[in-house]
Order: C-alpha cells, then sequence, then structure tokens
C-alpha cells in the first residue's frame, strides 16, 4: 500500500491584486449607493430632475437676485413698491437680517454688554467641545466644570450686578440668547431628572412608583403651552403676596419638567429593553440595586435610546419658540415681531427672516443628530466581528 500525501502547503504569500476600476472610488460608491437596481436607478434619475428644477430658482433667490445690504425697505423693494429695485424682482432681503443681526442674537441686551454674552458663549464652547471628544483625557473634570460650575458663572455673568457689572433683567433678554439659555437648561434637567423618574416609575415601592406616574402621565397629557401658561401666569397666584419669581425662571422651570416627563418614557423603553437575564446576572455577583443599577443596566439602557434621547433634544431646542406665548422672545419670537417694523416692511422681508430662523434652528439640530449618529456608531459594540 502506497502513502500518498494529498495535503497542500502554500510556501509563499499570493501578491495583491488591484480591484477592478469599477468596484472602487466614486464609480463604486455611485453604484452601490445610487444604481444597485433598477428602481434605485430609476429614483436616482427623479431626485436629480427635483434639484435641478428646484435648485436653481432658491440660489438666484438666495444668492444672485438677493439684496445684501441697506439702510431701510428700499433695498427691498421694487419701484413700484416704493423701493430701487426693478420691477418683477424676487430676491432675498438678507439687508434686513444683517440690520437686526444683534437684536436677532441678544435681544435687548444692551450693547455695551454683548461682550458678557459672548464670553458666556465662548465658555460654553471650549467646555463643551473636549467633553464631546471622546479621546480628550479628564472627562469628571469637565462634566463637572460644564454642568455646575459654568452655569452659576454663567449666571452671574449674564444677570450681573456684582463686581461693577451692571444689572441686566430678564425681560431685556432675547433672540438666540433664549434659546440657548433655555434649551440647554432643559437639557441638562431632563436627562437626570428623566433617568429618576423612569428608576421610580419601575420602583417596587407603591408609593413612589404613583407618584412618579402621576407627575408624568399628568406632565404629558398637556401641551407645553398649557405648562408655559401656568408657570407664568397661574402659579404667582398660589404664592403667598409679594412673593414671586422671575419670568425666565418659571420660564425655565416649566420647559424643564415638562421635558423630563417625556425623558423619563424614553428612558423606561430602555430598561424595558434590557434582558431578565442581566439583572439576574447582576444579582448573582452579589451587586447592590443601586450598583446594579448605575453600573450594568442603566449604561445599556441609555445606548439603547440614544436616538431617542437626541430627538428628545431636539424637539426640546425647536419648542424654547412656545415661549413668547409668555411675552418673552427667542430667536423665531424676535424675528416674526421685527416684522412690524417699517422701515423693513416690504414682501421679502418676513420670508427672509424666516429662512434665517430655520437655517439657525437647523444648525444646531443637525449638529445634535449628527453627533448623536456618532455616538450610537461607537457604542455598538455588540454586532462587531
Amino acid at each position: 500500500m502506497v502513502d500518498s500525501n494529498l495535503s497542500f502547503v502554500r510556501t509563499e504569500m499570493l501578491q495583491g491584486q488591484t480591484p477592478p476600476l469599477a468596484e472602487r472610488g466614486v464609480v463604486k460608491w455611485v453604484r452601490t449607493n445610487l444604481f444597485a437596481t433598477p428602481i434605485d436607478s430609476v429614483l436616482t434619475i427623479l431626485a436629480l430632475l427635483l434639484i435641478a428644477w428646484f435648485l436653481p430658482p432658491v440660489i438666484r433667490w438666495a444668492f444672485i437676485e438677493a439684496s445684501w445690504v441697506g439702510p431701510d425697505r428700499s433695498v427691498c423693494s421694487t419701484v413700484a413698491q416704493g423701493g430701487i429695485q426693478p420691477d418683477g424682482w424676487s430676491g432675498a432681503c438678507w439687508a434686513y437680517v444683517n440690520a437686526n443681526f444683534n437684536q436677532f442674537m441678544y435681544g435687548r441686551y444692551p450693547i455695551e454688554e454683548h461682550w458678557r454674552v459672548n464670553l458666556v458663549g465662548i465658555m460654553f464652547v471650549l467646555l463643551l467641545v473636549p467633553l464631546l471628544i471622546p479621546k480628550v483625557p479628564y472627562k469628571a473634570v469637565n462634566a463637572v466644570t460644564f454642568f455646575f460650575i459654568f452655569p452659576i458663572v454663567a449666571f452671574f455673568l449674564l444677570v450681573g450686578g456684582w463686581l461693577g457689572l451692571p444689572y441686566v433683567e430678564t425681560p431685556l433678554w432675547g433672540g438666540l440668547l433664549v434659546t440657548l439659555v433655555i434649551s440647554f437648561v432643559g437639557i441638562c434637567v431632563s436627562l437626570p431628572l428623566g433617568i429618576i423618574l423612569a428608576l421610580g416609575r419601575r420602583s417596587k415601592l407603591p408609593v413612589i412608583k404613583m407618584l412618579c406616574v402621576i407627575f408624568i402621565e399628568t406632565i404629558r397629557g398637556v401641551p407645553l403651552i398649557t405648562v408655559l401658561f401656568m408657570a407664568s401666569y397661574m402659579l404667582p397666584l398660589f404664592l403667598p403676596p409679594g412673593v414671586t419669581f422671575d419670568k425666565l425662571l418659571r420660564a425655565l422651570i416649566g420647559v424643564a419638567l415638562f421635558a423630563s416627563a417625556y425623558m423619563a418614557e424614553v428612558v423606561r423603553g430602555g430598561l424595558q429593553a434590557i434582558p431578565k437575564g442581566q439583572y439576574e446576572g447582576a444579582d448573582s455577583l452579589g451587586l447592590g440595586y443601586w450598583q446594579k443599577t448605575r453600573l450594568i443596566i442603566l449604561p445599556q439602557a441609555l445606548k439603547l435610546v440614544i436616538p431617542s434621547i437626541v430627538n428628545t433634544f431636539i424637539g426640546l431646542f425647536k419648542d424654547t419658540s412656545l415661549v413668547s406665548v409668555i411675552s418673552m422672545f427667542d430667536l423665531l419670537g424676535i424675528v416674526k415681531q421685527h416684522f412690524s417694523d417699517a422701515n423693513w416692511a416690504s414682501p421679502q422681508t418676513p420670508i427672509s427672516g424666516l429662512v434665517f430662523a430655520g437655517f439657525v434652528f437647523w444648525i444646531f439640530c443637525f449638529g445634535m443628530s449628527r453627533y448623536s449618529l456618532f455616538m450610537e456608531n461607537r457604542l455598538d459594540t455588540g454586532h462587531k466581528r
């Protein structure tokens, strides 16, 4: 019987080959994402035709025919309307936005004190950016500074009345300043309070569970306008004579409580998605309730609901425009308030102001959504190979 060795062992590695031209670069991306199937090809062509039909008029209105600078409404009106533009002209009135830009950003905050708002904004960015970058060290120190020290410093800088800073009452605040203050406070308060409410609703203690359920369902059962109205006009009626709160503070409390109720349900959904085995595994290690929740359950639950959390934050950021019902003017409110300015009354003024406000809101909301997608992909370790 003859032994035969049929095994084969390669003695040298094969050299890497260049992929076909159609399978790399732009050509590969186009074939994969735009023309992968006949249906994709038809949809891509229709989308390109729609863009070709829609984009040129928008570019012409927003850039080519736009009026960028000017002293009054005459630069945004045709001759027949009492302006300098030719009849049939249609373009964006960015001169109106440029002339009122400071009020859109600061409201009626004193011009000579704008540096205080700018300083708070710079501090906000310098503390937030390192907190959002995962590789930057000293996250604990950064978080404590951002969430606890920065709000106190920002409050004294914006309000003033100490160390020689003039006092600026909150009714003078407006524009993007109010939008960012309300949204920042609402976001920072709603997440931890929402987590506490979600844990309380799942508690086995009947009293705590009942109180959390009543709070969540009551707040979620009414619109935000009602909450703001109650906080601004009805709450003072229940206070002792002579006791009152700042209107902005009342709005901050109302928005924060409203957002916390919705955040509680988002977090509760994440808690319910955790398999029972995670709880049993934590119990088998001898972990207590708070250790189990903090180290095992809550991190997984929050990771699962990152899109819903950021969606709540985006909705809260846009809902700040509702403070106009209590005579406070955020960015959108102050833009709309200036529509009645006789110096800039023209057919193009309202749409130009609304486009500007919408673009500013879009920048912040798009930034939050992209960062949430980044964090979601970074934390999605369950399917890595």
